[in-house]
C-alpha cells in the first residue's frame, strides 16, 4: 500500500506531504485545484511518459517520491524531471529504468482512469481477471508451468538436431568468450574497489602527509589536541565543584578521550600503511582497464560479464550433451506437450463454464453504477487446433466486449468505453473479486493500492450511493483513493483529504488538507450547494456522513509541506 507520497515542484504544487492509511480515502476539492496533479505524479512513478512542461515554473527539477509498504518490507520509488527535459528514476536508492518502474510498480498499484495505465485497455489482461474471478489461478500456474517444459524440450531438440558442423563453430566460439572473461576472472564490485584505490594511490603523498599532520596535531605536537584537552577538563572539574551542572559533562571525558585517541592511532597506522609505490598504482590501472575491456565486449557492467560468462556455460552444457539421441528428446517432447495439452483443454473448458455468470454478476453490478443497459461479454478466440498460438496462457485468447447503449452490438472494451465507464468497470470488477469467499481480506501492509479517477463522470443520486457504497466494501481488502466531485461518494470514505488551490507570495499553490469530522461536513457541504452552502446544507452533509457510517471516523492522514498550514479556506 502507498504509505507516503512526496512532491516538489510539480505544476501547481511547491511542496506536499501526505501520508496515507488503509481503506477508503476521498480526494476532494473544486475542478482545477489540482487533483489530477496527484494522480499525475503516481502516474509518473509507474513509468509514466515524463515532460518538462510538468517542472514548476521558476525550478530546476521536480520530484516526486512514494514509500509503498508490501510483504516483506518497505520499497521506495523516487522520480525526478528538470527542466531541460531529462528525467532519472529510482527503486530503493539505485537508478532504474521506466520499464524497471513499471515492473516494480505493477505489484503495488493500479490507476484507473487516465488511459495510459489502465490496465482495462490490453487485451491480454482480460484473461487474468477471469482466472482470478474464477479461482482458476492455480490451474492458470500449472499451465504455464508445463508449456515451460515443453519450451524447454524443444529447445533441447533443437540443440540436439543442430548440425553437427554449426554446433562446433558455436562451441568454438563459446569456448574463445569464456576464455576471455575467465582470464581476467572479474569478482563482483571489483572496479569499484579498485577505482578507490586508484584515488588514493594516485593521492598517496597527500593522504599520508593528512593523516600525519592530523595525527600531530591531535597526539604529537606541542599544542596536541589531546594535551590541551587534560587542561580543558581540569577547568571543567574546577567548575563542577563550583556548579553540579558541570558533573555530567565529566563522565564523558573517558569516552571523548579514548575516542580521540583510537583516531590518533588509526591515522598513524593508515599513513604507514599508505602505498605510495608507482608500481602498485600501475597494477591498479592494469587492472581496471582489462576489466574495463570486457565491460565494453560483454557488459555494460561487472554484473553483466558475470551473468553472461554464467549463460554461456549454460549453452556450453547443453551443447556438449546435445549428443542424446534425437529419438528420446522426441519422445520427451511429445510427453511434454500431451501433458500441457491436457491441462490446457481442461483450463479452457473451466474458462468457458465460470465466463457466463461472470458476465451476469458484473452486469448486475454495473447496473448499480449508472450503467444499467450495458451489455458485458466475455469472448474467446480458440487457438485449440493451431499450436504455433498457444502459449503459457492456454489455447485461449479472450477479451471483454461491451455496449454502453442499448441497440449497438458489444465492441472491445478497448476502443468505446469512456475513462469513467472504464473505471467504474474495473470498480465492478474488483468489488466482484473481493466478494469470493476465498478473499479474505490480507493485512494491511500488504494491500495493492487502486487509484479511481473519473469514477464518478456522468452519475448521480442513488449511482453515486452505489459507487461510494461498492469503494468503501473494496477498501477492506485493497487501499483504495479515490478524486471526486460527488458528496454520495465522498461522505463513504473512511478518510478524506481537500485538495485547494491558493495564492501565496504572487504564486498559485496546491494544498493537500487532511480533514476533521467537522471539516468534512463543511467539505461536504460545498460539494453539494457550492457557494450557496448553508446550515440547511451542513445538516444533510452531517445525515450523509452519519449514514455512510463514517461520521466518526477522523482523518488520520497526515500532510506536511504545504499541507502543514490550515489556514481558513477562501
Amino acid at each position: 500500500m502507498l504509505r507516503t507520497l512526496r512532491i516538489r515542484n510539480l505544476a501547481v504544487i511547491e511542496a506536499v506531504e501526505v501520508e496515507l492509511d488503509p481503506g477508503f480515502t476521498a480526494l476532494t476539492g473544486e475542478t482545477g485545484a489540482g487533483k489530477s496533479i496527484l494522480v499525475e505524479a503516481v502516474g509518473l512513478l509507474l513509468g509514466g511518459r515524463a515532460s518538462s512542461d510538468l517542472v514548476r515554473t521558476g525550478t530546476d527539477t521536480a520530484t516526486i517520491e512514494a514509500v509503498f509498504e508490501r510483504a516483506g518490507g518497505e520499497v521506495l520509488i523516487r522520480r525526478e524531471i528538470t527542466a531541460a527535459g531529462r528525467s532519472r528514476s529510482f527503486v530503493d536508492g539505485a537508478l532504474a529504468t521506466a520499464a524497471m518502474l513499471r515492473d516494480v510498480s505493477s505489484d503495488l498499484v493500479e490507476l484507473h482512469g487516465q488511459h495510459e495505465h489502465q490496465s482495462l485497455l490490453d487485451p491480454s489482461t482480460h484473461l487474468r481477471f477471469l482466472d482470478a474471478d474464477a479461482g482458476l489461478e492455480d490451474a492458470a500456474a500449472r499451465v504455464s508451468a508445463l508449456w515451460e517444459r515443453m519450451r524447454e524440450c524443444r529447445e533441447r531438440l533443437a540443440a540436439a538436431s543442430m548440425d553437427a558442423r554449426e554446433r562446433q563453430a558455436r562451441l568454438e566460439l563459446i569456448r574463445f568468450q569464456l576464455g576471455e572473461i575467465d582470464a581476467v576472472r572479474p569478482a563482483a564490485g571489483e572496479d569499484a574497489e579498485l577505482d578507490a584505490a586508484r584515488r588514493v594511490l594516485a593521492n598517496a603523498e597527500r593522504v599520508e602527509g593528512l593523516c600525519r599532520s592530523a595525527h600531530d596535531e591531535l597526539y604529537d605536537s606541542d599544542h596536541a589536541a589531546l594535551t590541551q584537552l587534560a587542561s580543558v577538563w581540569k577547568k571543567v572539574e574546577e567548575l563542577a565543584t563550583l556548579d553540579p551542572v558541570f558533573g555530567p559533562h565529566l563522565e564523558s571525558r573517558t569516552a571523548v578521550k579514548a575516542q580521540l585517541e583510537d583516531l590518533a592511532s588509526y591515522l598513524r597506522a593508515y599513513a604507514d600503511g599508505v602505498d605510495a609505490s608507482p608500481a602498485r598504482l600501475q597494477e591498479v590501472e592494469d587492472r581496471l582497464a582489462r576489466l574495463e575491456r570486457l565491460k565494453r565486449k560483454y557488459g555494460p557492467g561487472l554484473d553483466e560479464v558475470l551473468a553472461k560468462g554464467a549463460s554461456l556455460r549454460a549453452e556450453a552444457s547443453r551443447l556438449d550433451g546435445s549428443d542424446l539421441q534425437a529419438g528420446e528428446l522426441e519422445r520427451e517432447l511429445g510427453g511434454a506437450t500431451a501433458a500441457y495439452e491436457a491441462a490446457a483443454r481442461e483450463l479452457s473448458s473451466a474458462r468457458r463454464r465460470v465466463s457466463g455468470a461472470f458476465a451476469r454478476s458484473l452486469k448486475a453490478l454495473l447496473a448499480d453504477l449508472a450503467m444499467a443497459e450495458t451489455r458485458f461479454e466475455v469472448r474467446f478466440e480458440s487457438n485449440e487446433s493451431a499450436p504455433e498460438r498457444w502459449d503459457a496462457n492456454g489455447l485461449d485468447r479472450v477479451e471483454f466486449f461491451v455496449s454502453p447503449n442499448p441497440g449497438e452490438d458489444p465492441r472491445p472494451l478497448a476502443r468505446i468505453a469512456s475513462g469513467g465507464e472504464l473505471s467504474r468497470i474495473m470498480l465492478a470488477l474488483r468489488t466482484h473479486g473481493a466478494r469470493r469467499p476465498a478473499r479474505s481480506a490480507a493485512g494491511s501492509a500488504g494491500r495493492k493500492t487502486l487509484i479511481f479517477d473519473e469514477v464518478d463522470a456522468g452519475i448521480g443520486g442513488r449511482a453515486a450511493e452505489a459507487v461510494g457504497a461498492l469503494l468503501r466494501e473494496l477498501g477492506a481488502r485493497f487501499q483504495v483513493l479515490c478524486i471526486t466531485h460527488l458528496a454520495p461518494i465522498a461522505a463513504r470514505a473512511t478518510t478524506q483529504c481537500a485538495v485547494e488551490k491558493r495564492v501565496a507570495g504572487g504564486r498559485t499553490v496546491t494544498v493537500v488538507t487532511p480533514l476533521g469530522e467537522d471539516e468534512r461536513v463543511g467539505e461536504l457541504s460545498r460539494m453539494i450547494a457550492g457557494s450557496r452552502a448553508s446550515e440547511a446544507t451542513r445538516a444533510s452533509a452531517r445525515e450523509m456522513l452519519a449514514g455512510a457510517g463514517a461520521g466518526g471516523a477522523k482523518a488520520k492522514q497526515m500532510a506536511k509541506g504545504e499541507s502543514e498550514s490550515r489556514r481558513p479556506r477562501a
